[in-house]
């Protein structure tokens, strides 16, 4: 799946991807609610989804606020914590069975300074996690629920075809139930 999906960027070439390929040493196989990062541990891998879905949430004492999601062809990682070394301050938990591939941040961080195809590819990539972040942020400001999810809807459709519609509320700071009314 990665190695299709690496194919159809017009830049990365044939090198670029038997280089990358074999780094992804790291096979993980996540059960229903298994957790792949603990609040705490420090996140030493990146992680390619090839099945399943997981959430990222943050855990308050009354309540978990989810605060994003990962399902198959992406990829996953608890960023602040694979950027700056310190403990992760979230969890990430799969929702169902859920199959990973992850590769040492050494190894990729020795990969992108070696390759500016793979470089470039990285960087697209975290281009498109902020302004999904920055999206995020103006969902969460939006005061009518209506207009979050109709924005999360068209943004990202396949959110309500793998995850649950329990954790999609949290994601969207409203209950369970005014998320189904609205649907």
């Amino acid at each position: 799946m990665l190695h299709t999906l690496l194919q159809q960027i017009s830049y990365v070439t044939s090198e670029d991807i038997e280089a990358l390929m074999p780094l992804w040493k790291k096979q993980v196989q996540l059960n229903r609610y298994d957790f792949l990062i603990r609040q705490g541990q420090v996140e030493q891998s990146l992680y390619f989804v090839i099945s399943g879905a997981l959430r990222i949430y943050y855990p308050l004492p009354d309540e978990e606020i989810c605060v994003g999601f990962s399902y198959p062809n992406n990829l996953l990682v608890s960023f602040p914590s694979f950027v700056d070394g310190n403990p992760s301050a979230y969890y990430i938990q799969a929702l169902k069975k859920s199959k990973l591939l992850g590769i040492s941040k050494a190894d990729f961080m020795q990969l992108i300074e070696e390759r500016p195809n793979i470089k470039k590819f990285w960087y697209q990539e975290l281009e498109k996690a902020l302004v999904g972040k920055i999206d995020r942020e103006v969902d969460l400001l939006l005061p009518e629920p209506e207009q979050r999810v109709q924005r999360v809807m068209q943004r990202s459709p396949q959110l309500f075809q793998h995850i649950p519609k329990k954790y999609i509320a949290s994601y969207l700071r409203m209950s369970p139930e005014t998320l189904s009314r609205i649907k």
